[in-house]
């Protein structure tokens, strides 16, 4: 389905833009340079077939590709700075290429946890740059509530919202002129353009697919490709079949054909998240989706131990507390792989993913998902979380941290993602439409207390034994602590902060003169109860429900919090972790 039907809006102004600050200095640079570290994921090639090997080489371009457009869809001077500092030689510009590398764009995350330009631009602002620069919720808000029916298409995942005024209009039309096959996936889309464009207003707004907003962009990716998939097809004609469905899936915004081809797929080695789906970035609705792309090989061995622990998965759904309980398929594509590389919204440390997140595709296909072994398991990231555990747990609890946790944490949590509520009374996702920018937050920590929830039942069945299992537990713990306050724009961090304050408030942790203290023997029905909660709120769709729940679980006492993060800090030797790859010859 085309949901890229254009958007007619009343257009309020923003207010004027202030000067750009000036560049950090060297000094200010250095600060976070020095809470930094540099990890290198090598990844073993030697598995991969001639044909493989050539299908990578043209994946490695598509994700550059998505680099330069995540990094545009969220600043838009972000590729305009990153060409000027790439040409001057200095030490300032060679901090200054080091801090755009880790932060994806002109703006970086402070040891303060503020986001402040580091070079002279505009600030961040919630809606990036995938609607009207700086534009507000509020304003959004008014002309949906005169115009409800204009919800979908201006709120569509992988829409891109432009003010009506005769440039945009005149771009977008030369688009589509210039490029009939997208204007062809896209019916009536021009005409729509056209009617506009003999009466541009500046003050009204329009949408327009993803593939009409990059066309250049998904022009050049859909062909690599339908390359990748002429060189890999003797080699594993399925993963052929995916790429060259997820190919025409870029210029038609719509994924159906290849999330179905990706979920059900039976690859061979190569395995790859292409695409626009998480919505973490959009601050003002959690409506967007953005790019990303890891390309990644399949460790058999791995995979093949982890299938047998993932039956029986119906039961572990209907143990959940709510109703009504659905059907969940036992067969769950699920694999280990090492990452090869990440590109935009997927490259970070991040150590899962379970996609798609379309509740539809979810239902008819299923979900994948994807573990990356060289992120969970490398040693120095597990060395810096071990660092934080030991600054503020009390010692009898120290040695309960392991390396089983943070695995099987990581991997229910995803599973965890596939269980529980997905739409809400009113048939809406749960992963966007129903709590808007609430939604990854409660989503995150459904997920978060599910791996934790059905441990006990795991346990029975033999999956976990008495340490494992307390080293899940401890992980779930550990998962909580936080360094810096939280903003309420950050999903991850403030879904943390809630559970650490639930934790408190409910004695599963108590906060003694020597740190931390776990009550294990409370674990299941603390977690339970606030499962319970959670599903309640994303089963209702209730939006001020859930701000009045998240307001109520994110308090930060400098006595309780601020002490714990002091510690933490305290002997914390890094904060942030840049990630190379030795593929993209780094």
């Amino acid at each position: 389905m085309n949901r890229a039907a254009v958007a007619l809006v009343l257009m309020l102004s923003t207010s004027p833009e202030a000067a750009p600050p000036s560049p950090w200095t060297e000094q200010h640079s250095r600060e976070i340079l020095e809470k930094t570290q540099t990890i290198r994921l090598d990844t073993d090639l030697s598995p991969l077939a001639p044909g493989e090997r050539a299908a990578l080489s043209k994946l490695l371009e598509v994700g550059k590709i998505f680099q330069d457009i995540y990094e545009e869809s969220r600043h838009p001077r972000a590729l305009a700075l990153r060409k000027q500092i790439e040409s001057q030689q200095t030490p300032l510009a060679e901090q200054q290429r080091t801090l755009y590398r880790l932060f994806q764009g002109p703006i970086a995350n402070t040891l303060q946890n503020e986001r402040l330009p580091f070079l002279p631009t505009d600030p961040v602002v919630p809606g990036k740059n995938v609607y009207p620069w700086g534009i507000t919720k509020a304003q959004v808000q008014a002309v949906l509530e005169k115009h409800p029916g204009l919800q979908a298409s201006l709120l569509a995942p992988r829409t891109l919202v432009r003010r009506a005024d005769a440039t945009s209009l005149r771009q977008d039309l030369g688009t589509l002129e210039r490029y009939p096959v997208i204007s062809g996936l896209h019916p009536g889309l021009i005409e729509k353009l056209r009617a506009l464009a003999k009466k541009p207003d500046p003050a009204l707004l329009y949408a327009i697919p993803y593939s009409v907003a990059y066309a250049p962009q998904m022009t050049k990716a859909h062909g690599l490709l339908w390359e990748a998939a002429h060189a890999v097809e003797g080699d594993d004609a399925e993963f052929a079949g995916y790429l060259r469905n997820r190919a025409r899936d870029l210029l038609s915004d719509d994924y159906e054909s290849g999330d179905a081809s990706w979920v059900r797929g039976r690859f061979r080695r190569l395995n790859a998240q292409i695409g626009s789906y998480e919505v973490y970035d959009d601050e003002l609705f959690g409506a967007k989706t953005f790019y990303s792309l890891s390309v990644l090989i399949r460790d058999d061995a791995a995979t093949a131990r982890l299938e047998k622990g993932l039956q029986g998965l119906q039961s572990l759904e209907d143990s959940l507390p709510y109703e009504p309980h659905k059907t969940v398929s036992s067969d769950i594509p699920v694999g280990v792989y090492n990452v090869v590389a990440d590109f935009a919204q997927a490259r970070s440390t991040n150590t899962a993913s379970i996609l798609p997140n379309d509740p539809l595709h979810a239902r008819r296909y299923g979900r994948t998902i994807l573990l990356r072994s060289n992120i969970m398991t490398h040693p120095n990231l597990f060395s810096n979380g071990r660092t934080l555990w030991e600054a503020v747990v009390a010692e009898p609890f120290r040695a309960h941290l392991g390396p089983s946790g943070g695995f099987n944490r990581t991997l229910w949590h995803e599973v965890g993602h596939y269980l529980g509520v997905d739409r809400d009374v009113q048939g809406r996702s749960v992963n966007s439409d129903a709590l808007e920018e609430n939604s990854s937050a409660l989503e995150e920590m459904k997920s978060d207390l599910v791996s934790l929830y059905i441990g006990k039942q795991l346990r029975e069945r033999g999956f976990y034994d008495d340490t494992t299992l307390r080293e899940l537990y401890a992980s779930g713990i550990l998962r909580v602590l936080q360094v810096v306050r939280p903003r309420r724009d950050q999903p991850y961090q403030t879904m943390q902060l809630m559970q650490l304050n639930y934790f408190l408030d409910q004695g599963l942790l108590e906060l003694r003169p020597d740190g931390l203290h776990i009550h294990y023997e409370k674990y299941p029905e603390v977690v339970g109860k606030l499962l319970r909660e959670v599903l309640a709120i994303q089963r209702a769709g209730d939006k001020p429900a859930s701000d009045r729940f998240i307001d109520q679980y994110t308090r930060w006492e400098e006595t309780v919090h601020g002490a714990l993060a002091a510690r933490m800090r305290a002997q914390q030797k890094y904060r942030y972790t840049l990630v190379r790859y030795s593929a993209l010859g780094e």
